[in-house]
């Protein structure tokens, strides 16, 4: 921890979830508030919100097809050159590809069957190191009161922004043992204070008992790697959540990144960015962003057609990710001297009137 200490920065406010800005936040009438959603038509919301097991059964055996593939041939290149391109790949579908899925099988919605969600879900929280437990409040924390201050356990970009530790975490270099740290401390019985501010009594006992499974798969990983004289175990199973990450953070900070606080409008503090077919495959369409917090039970198949039917009411999408970081690396250098600045997304004439927060018309 000595060094996470010496390349954390202070910040205006207070992100910690036991902080000041908890109880200001319930004050103001922002936290388990009313969001305003771009209205729908009921018929068509119906038919978005229809699960299927077929779309996430093809995506998902191709993504572990995949993933078995490029480590197979890792492991018969290992010792080559060859080996460097393919555990890259490997690493981006460990890594970068769970991310999306252990996001929608934690909803429920990318298979109708129950079972199957909570299958994939339980293997893609291993693979990114998150207690499928503990990460599923505060997954459900996080759409609740999405970039409130003080209630959103999941905010990746704070005010003046931490851009040493964002920078450090494309390789996982803070987000790998802050994670580790995590599993072990569920693993030996605590919850930390932000932890236990949104995991139930009644889902502790089960938490830990997640993070000793997977501390003890990592144990018997270290032990492969004594007994064979090698690091090819840990990197099949551990490692890539470190050097296959670098992607999700490219096409997952744009998520809400230089966008409004404490505001209870989607429209406001989320961003679409359009993508090409194989980003939005490792990425589950998350990448319809602002569409997903709107209506967070449509399945990640049909969130084209939700983004078609609101588009109305939104503000154009980014075009690219190129555009998305273009308009994101001015803003988050201007927060370094000026927390207070933030991006105002341009809403269609006629759109529904903006719930900007009293914290977000005040600035600026």
């Amino acid at each position: 921890m000595g060094l996470l200490n010496l390349i954390s920065f202070p910040t205006e406010r207070s992100y910690a979830l036991t902080g000041p800005e908890a109880q200001e936040a319930v004050d103001k009438g922002l936290a388990n508030a009313e969001w305003y959603r771009t209205p729908v038509d009921r018929k068509v919301l119906k038919r978005l919100m229809k699960r299927s097991d077929g779309p996430a059964l093809r995506d998902t055996a191709l993504w572990l097809g995949l993933l078995v593939g490029f480590g197979a041939a890792g492991i018969g290149l290992w010792g080559t050159w060859w080996a460097v391109p393919v555990f890259v790949i490997y690493g981006i579908l460990y890594a970068s590809a769970a991310d999306s899925r252990w996001h929608e099988c934690g909803h429920g919605t990318a298979f109708k069957t129950r079972w199957m969600n909570d299958a994939v879900y339980e293997l893609a929280s291993f693979l990114m190191m998150r207690n499928s437990v503990v990460w599923r409040w505060s997954h459900a924390r996080h759409h609740t009161d999405t970039i409130i201050v003080g209630r959103d356990p999941e905010i990746s970009a704070m005010r003046p922004p931490q851009l040493i530790i964002i920078g450090l975490n494309f390789l996982g270099l803070v987000s790998v043992p802050q994670s580790f740290a995590a599993l072990a401390r569920n693993a030996m019985g605590r919850l930390s204070a932000d932890e236990a501010d949104y995991v139930p009594d009644s889902e502790r006992a089960r938490a830990f008992a997640v993070a000793r499974v997977h501390m003890a798969v990592y144990a018997a990983v270290l032990v492969a790697c004594f007994a064979l004289g090698s690091i090819l175990p840990a990197m099949l199973i551990g490692l890539p959540r470190a050097y296959g990450i670098w992607l999700l953070l490219v096409m997952g900070l744009p998520q809400h990144i230089g966008l409004a606080e404490d505001v209870l409008d989607h429209r406001l503090n989320s961003r679409t960015v359009l993508m090409n077919p194989v980003l939005r495959f490792i990425y589950s369409n998350m990448n319809y962003h602002m569409e997903h917090h709107m209506y967070p039970m449509v399945p990640y198949h049909a969130l084209p057609a939700l983004h078609e039917a609101v588009k109305y009411d939104c503000p154009a999408p980014t075009p690219s990710l190129w555009a998305a970081w273009r308009e994101i690396v001015p803003c988050v250098l201007r927060q370094l001297r000026d927390p207070h600045h933030f991006i105002r997304p341009e809403l269609p004439s006629g759109a529904g009137q903006p719930a900007w927060g009293a914290a977000a018309q005040a600035a600026e």
